[in-house]
């Protein structure tokens, strides 16, 4: 064998560093994949809202609806979306835990203050709509002022959904005048949301109170008027669920009553 000389050791040395460089890189981009392509402008706007259900026709139903079909075993519990976001995540968690569904009628201002809600609210497989932007005594007002009622918290979903949302509920008053359902057509709602249960839970009369005002009154078929924002809702809701499985009953969102 030939005698290896200094430079020979320093040429092999320099030829094994580039395998080992190469070989690195071509592991590097085999593990990252698309991720070693430069990141996206930080720049660039946000990508748009999935688009949430928008309000449907339901042939046979009266444009104000107040309950479903007697002869099916559901219920729609629906909410009035206002008050502490707290008492709302914990009410939408209790139904999800037993596979209910509701309906949350949300009001413009509420969703200005907590708009992440609205995606919870969908997220959690949930109705949601309209319940005016302000929360005022809608059917006294003008037909200028009741239209932007509407009309402002129909853009509000708009933008934080993709949809004005499912339905439409006139604000401190179970059924609409004939003006707002007017406006409230116009505005894309073939129906207006009634109901024909008051849980009266908004008067803070405590927990069992509210179930048994629920109970004594539901049945087949029934729309029940609850609110976030108070604890007696919240402490009310599991017996409520209890009682309403006990009878075969299952709470689904008001698309789903009617479907």
């Amino acid at each position: 064998m030939g005698r290896v000389t200094t430079t020979d050791r320093r040429a092999a040395l320099r030829a094994g560093a580039g395998l080992v460089v190469a070989g690195a890189f071509a592991a590097g981009c085999a593990k990252t994949g698309a991720v070693a392509h430069s990141a996206p402008d930080a720049t660039s706007p946000p990508p748009p809202p999935p688009t949430a259900p928008a309000p449907r026709r339901f042939p046979g139903q009266p444009v104000q609806v107040d309950h479903g079909p007697r002869g099916l075993p559901r219920v729609a519990l629906t909410f009035h979306g206002n008050g502490d976001p707290a008492t709302a995540r914990a009410l939408l968690a209790e139904a999800e835990r037993r596979g209910a569904r509701v309906t949350v009628l949300a009001v413009g201002t509420w969703l200005d203050a907590h708009p992440g809600m609205a995606r919870r609210i969908l997220d959690g497989g949930h109705d949601l709509g309209n319940h005016t932007m302000r929360h005022l005594d809608i059917n006294t007002m003008s037909e200028a002022d009741a239209a932007q009622e509407i009309e402002d918290c129909a853009a509000r979903l708009k933008r934080l959904t993709g949809s004005v949302g499912t339905w439409f509920r006139p604000s401190r008053a179970p059924r609409a005048s004939p003006l707002v359902e007017t406006l409230a057509r116009r505005a894309g709602y073939p129906h207006v949301l009634s109901y024909d249960v008051d849980s009266l839970d908004f008067t803070s009369p405590g927990a069992p109170a509210v179930t048994r005002t629920v109970l004594d009154a539901v049945r087949g078929g029934s729309v029940v008027s609850l609110h976030f924002g108070y604890a007696d809702t919240v402490a009310a809701l599991p017996a409520v669920l209890d009682e309403l499985d006990r009878r075969g009953l299952r709470a689904v969102t008001t698309t789903e009553l009617l479907s």
